[in-house]
């Protein structure tokens, strides 16, 4: 290929990599890896040869503002360009969260849509950067696309691109532009999401609640994506307070901080929301704007707990009012939400980790709501886990029922019990010893259904598999599991989500049905299953860390 419709097109030799294995959640690699020569064109190349509806098709494009997000945009409009598609919708600056990437998709009726985020991995000339391919129902690429990428980027020999790139202005300001025989059209990254929020909740009584002071509210946006979706949203549609939006303005570096919304990345929105003169509601999100942590005044609101606390309530929402289909959630997320399920009579099902695999459960109707303890919620309205849809849900139940978070936490459990529920973090692993750990676990875990631990049986032990009830794919070893027969478990995963080094995350969680004691804090209450957790996995003696890095 040299000529498209008579413009010269530069046919580029290269030589494929071993190391571009995308993960459940793309390709994320340090900055400099992307800065080699051929490097992200090289994988970009890879998506169009194994996407051949996007040559005369539309592509949505943008990312979090992170380092290197401008260069790749431009590259990546000239590779679109010169493989022939037809019209690529860019958010102004090449600005777009997540799930508004998800939502443009299935409002343009794209072919798909390339993402840029390393999530919420730090930023900046030395830290992350990451590229996702979205399909045409505006959710992750399913493992056939994923793999056949990658086996596409071990035997790439050249790529595609114009020789000119446009002016970097020229993707700062509304509006189309022709590159060659390709649309570019530019638009405000915000309006189509923001209006697909109003479509869901109900704005008037959260702006009369809010406005009155009856309701009051506080965000951190960590200098990421979010920052000009919060503002827009809460402060202009809902007439919050300015400043109300804390870090909102999106930086390369996220402001030098790590844009990871939990108790200790975000601890200083903690600590606004604590006291009796703190606001009552409070949230953050991550570099991509898809993860969310959801607080009260004094109040933090397990992921779990809050998926299971939305979906109780959801019929009190516009968008849900008619009821759930069902509920999904991955399986490391705590069973919080099955025991909704049960009640409402509906089915909650249990996925490996990574939002892809929730697609085919909403695209069936099977599914409503679902969920990842990563701090990870949403629903049918796109296919990604969307942080400010979570927030506004949260804002509709607290403005509908006048009650603080606590309270709603407080009776939940009241009717469905309490699930005390922790993940302890160990980063940066040495990956042999990880994996050797993991197949530690693999080859001697089965062996323990059955067993006993002091006054606990082992009811289950194994590698959890799942298969798809939509297409019939099969997933394997996506997690050891150890269920109890007083409702406990523990389960051991390795996240793809870092770029250096391993991640071993465990999940411990009990039920607790006595009220009396829901007020026990939970390392507390569940400190002798996380000595277990230890024990068996013999975490200190094979990594030689005798504390996780994170706790949430």
């Amino acid at each position: 290929m040299s000529e498209t419709n008579g413009p010269k097109v530069n046919e580029v030799a290269s030589a494929p990599f071993d190391d571009q294995r995308p993960g459940t959640s793309g390709l994320r690699k340090r900055v400099p890896v992307f800065q080699q020569a051929h490097y992200l064109e090289n994988f970009v190349q890879s998506i169009f040869d194994t996407v051949p509806d996007l040559q005369g098709g539309t592509l949505v494009l943008g990312g979090d503002g992170r380092y290197y997000n401008r260069e790749a945009i431009l590259i990546i409009l000239r590779m679109a360009a010169a493989n022939g598609v037809s019209r690529v919708v860019l958010g102004r600056g090449g600005i777009l969260s997540t799930p508004a990437v998800s939502c443009l998709i299935r409002k343009h009726r794209a072919t798909g849509g390339i993402v840029l985020s390393a999530s919420h991995n730090p930023g900046g000339p030395q830290a992350d950067f990451g590229i996702k391919y979205n399909i045409g129902n505006g959710g992750p690429a399913p493992e056939a696309i994923t793999e056949a990428v990658f086996a596409r980027s071990r035997e790439i020999d050249r790529y595609f691109i114009l020789p000119q790139s446009p002016s970097g202005a020229r993707i700062d300001h509304d509006g189309s532009f022709e590159l060659e025989a390709t649309t570019v059209e530019v638009i405000d990254p915000v309006e189509d999401y923001a209006d697909l929020m109003e479509q869901i909740f109900d704005f008037q009584i959260i702006a009369d609640r809010l406005q009155s002071g009856a309701l009051s509210a506080l965000f951190d946006s960590m200098h990421a994506v979010t920052g000009p979706y919060a503002r827009a949203i809460f402060e202009n549609r809902l007439g919050m307070q300015e400043g109300s939006v804390r870090n909102a303005i999106p930086l390369p570096d996220f402001g030098g901080g790590h844009p990871d919304p939990n108790l200790t990345h975000a601890k200083d929105l903690v600590q606004a929301l604590s006291g009796a003169k703190a606001p009552l509601f409070g949230a953050a999100w991550d570099g991509d704007g898809d993860r969310n942590m959801i607080l009260g005044r004094d109040a933090f609101v397990t992921p779990s707990d809050s998926l299971a606390v939305l979906a109780a309530k959801a019929t009190l929402v516009p968008g849900y009012e008619d009821g759930l289909a069902g509920i999904a959630r991955s399986m490391p997320t705590s069973r919080a939400a099955d025991r909704v399920a049960e009640k409402l009579g509906i089915d909650c099902y249990e996925t490996p980790t990574g939002w892809k695999f929730f697609g085919n459960l909403l695209d069936a109707g099977k599914a409503t709501l679902c969920g990842e303890e990563s701090f990870g919620t949403s629903s049918n309205h796109v296919r990604e886990k969307d942080g400010i849809w979570a927030a506004l849900f949260w804002l509709n139940l607290l403005a509908i029922e006048g009650k603080e978070v606590s309270q709603m936490l407080q009776e939940h459990w009241q009717v469905f019990g309490r699930t005390f529920y922790t993940r302890h973090d160990y980063e940066g692993l040495d990956s042999t010893a990880a994996e050797e750990l993991m197949e530690h676990l693999r080859k001697t875990v089965p062996d323990l259904t059955g067993g006993r631990f002091g006054a606990r049986e082992v009811t289950l032990a194994d590698d959890f598999a799942y298969k798809d009830p939509v297409d019939g794919s099969k997933s394997e070893r996506q997690g050891v599991r150890l269920m109890f027969g007083d409702g406990a478990r523990i389960v051991y995963r390795l996240s793809g989500t870092g770029t250096a080094g391993a991640t071993l995350r465990v999940y411990i969680e009990r039920w607790e049905r006595d009220s009396k004691n829901f007020s026990v804090n939970t390392q507390t209450t569940l400190e002798d299953l996380i000595a277990l957790a230890r024990h068996i996995a013999q975490i200190e003696s094979r990594t030689g860390r005798n504390q996780p890095t994170v706790i949430t």
